[in-house]
């Protein structure tokens, strides 16, 4: 883990570096092409300017001994580099039948009329064209001006040198100190961007140390935030999800330990008759039976909510679909008349279709009725219905028991959390499961499910689903008018005139 931590750290500053690398190279070495590129357009120019002076000269000097123009090219080239002197880093030398001369007066980088390879090829170039040449100062940029004069006979030519690297020292030497200061920034950079990205990734790296430290029986460690930046807000999500996690982790063993509590009893039943079943009489084996038989249905109902409440947190939990809210209700409360002898009634009805899972909210619904009739006598009400408000679906069941005290409407719908029954002497039927999948039934469709004072007395829970692809009855059955509509619309007035 430490080396992964300082591999990121690295990596940081690794393309931090490569960054700046790249932002001080591009206009370092571009200042360097532009200033080359524009030092041989003036070498040139230099070139063409001091052919154009001799040719000037030419035309207009005469022999300071004689005072007639000059006869031989020799001589013109002589008087030429006597009175024009070459600039800096340049040089002249007149060239006569293929052997140097003479040299233009000062110093020069190199003598390059004492080279007689080079003296040669200047004696063969045929044009003026502008040529590169290497020397032992570095490059060299020349030009060869051929000089005919009439009568002379001799092969006379005056070469013009630049030595285009001397040019280039003060250039060359400010891209050094430019590449030098930036290496020195490229250093201070660097450890800069250590020492920042060491800041930057120590929240990271406390997050993996109190990560190491988390188990499943110390979930209380906790990250400082400081600050509102990024690294404050995942210090802060870290800590959010370590309170799930707590939250989680005590759920978990609580719902264990009540899981252990409630087959803990019917198991010991079962066992102590089975133990007695042996001396018992035969009289009483029957009865002994029917008692095993209801401890073990009653054992199959726990494990059944139980693998249901397992299964909402699947993303197969739900098998959505296009249900009559109508139908619905009717067949709901249809089914729940056999639950017991109560005055059964349909409220309301919304006649429309939603997309949803009809059997899981029937299931909620048969369920809602089942706690109803374990809270209310013969003679009580029992209503239920369906209302389309505000874009949502309200599914409710009330009765006219004594309903449900304000302090226990959140705990109701927990696992193994029981009320009071509404009939003396009736113990509480169930071991805290039905509400329990109620809820999360209406959580699987988006929705909430809640208890609150029924209207008349007594409690109303309801269950409330966002309407997704709301559609009236009649349209609904427009469209499947020839397998089911029309069966279906006199099947529901049937039910609905019922009640």
């Amino acid at each position: 883990m430490p080396g992964r931590s300082a591999t990121a750290r690295s990596r940081i500053v690794g393309w931090m570096l490569l960054l700046l690398s790249a932002a001080l190279a591009v206009p370092t070495f571009g200042i360097t092409i532009i200033w080359q590129t524009e030092l041989d357009r003036q070498v040139d120019a230099q070139l063409v300017s001091e052919a154009d002076e001799l040719r000037a000269f030419a035309r207009t000097s005469r022999d300071p001994h004689t005072g007639d123009r000059f006869t031989t090219g020799a001589s013109l080239l002589t008087a030429f580099m006597r009175v024009h002197r070459p600039e800096h880093n340049a040089a002249f030398f007149s060239i006569v039948d293929g052997r140097a001369d003479r040299r233009s007066p000062g110093s020069a980088p190199a003598y390059l009329d004492e080279n007689p390879e080079v003296v040669a090829l200047m004696a063969r170039t045929t044009d003026t064209h502008v040529r590169w040449l290497d020397s032992p100062a570095g490059k060299v940029r020349y030009g060869v001006v051929p000089v005919q004069m009439a009568g002379d006979h001799t092969d006379t030519r005056l070469a013009l040198v630049v030595f285009r690297d001397r040019e280039l020292r003060q250039e060359r030497h400010m891209a050094r100190l430019l590449l030098a200061s930036g290496s020195f920034a490229l250093v201070v950079a660097g450890l800069a961007s250590w020492l920042v990205a060491g800041r930057v990734l120590a929240p990271i790296r406390l997050v993996r140390q109190t990560a190491e430290r988390i188990s499943e029986t110390d979930l209380t460690q906790r990250l400082p935030v400081r600050g509102n930046d990024d690294v404050a807000e995942l210090a802060e999500t870290f800590n959010h999800m370590l309170d799930r996690l707590s939250g989680a982790f005590i759920a978990q063993r609580q719902f264990l330990d009540e899981v252990a509590h409630e087959l803990r009893t019917p198991i010991t039943v079962l066992r102590g008759h089975l133990e007695l079943m042996d001396e018992d009489p035969d009289s009483q084996r029957g009865q002994t039976q029917a008692l095993l038989f209801d401890e073990l249905d009653r054992m199959r109902r726990i494990v059944d909510d139980l693998l249901l409440l397992a299964r909402a947190e699947r993303p197969d939990f739900l098998s959505p679909g296009q249900t009559s809210l109508t139908d619905l209700v009717v067949d709901t409360a249809a089914k729940a008349q056999a639950l017991g002898p109560r005055r059964w009634t349909v409220a309301e009805v919304a006649d429309v279709s939603v997309h949803l899972d009809e059997q899981r909210v029937t299931q909620a619904l048969m369920q809602l009725a089942v706690n109803a009739v374990g809270h209310t006598g013969e003679g009580d009400a029992i209503e239920i219905g369906s209302r389309l408000w505000r874009g949502r679906v309200v599914l409710w069941v009330a009765d006219t028991g004594p309903g449900v005290a304000p302090e226990d409407r959140e705990r109701i719908f927990q696992c193994f959390y029981q009320g009071g029954s509404a009939v003396p002497g009736r113990a509480a039927s169930g071991i805290g499961l039905g509400l329990a999948l109620v809820r999360e039934i209406a959580q699987a469709h988006d929705g909430v499910a809640h208890v609150e004072e029924a209207p008349g007395g007594g409690a109303r829970f309801v269950i409330d689903l966002p309407a997704r692809h709301p559609t009236t009855e009649g349209t609904f059955c427009e469209q499947d008018l020839d397998s089911r509509g029309r069966g279906k619309n006199r099947r529901v007035r049937r039910k609905r005139a019922a009640p």
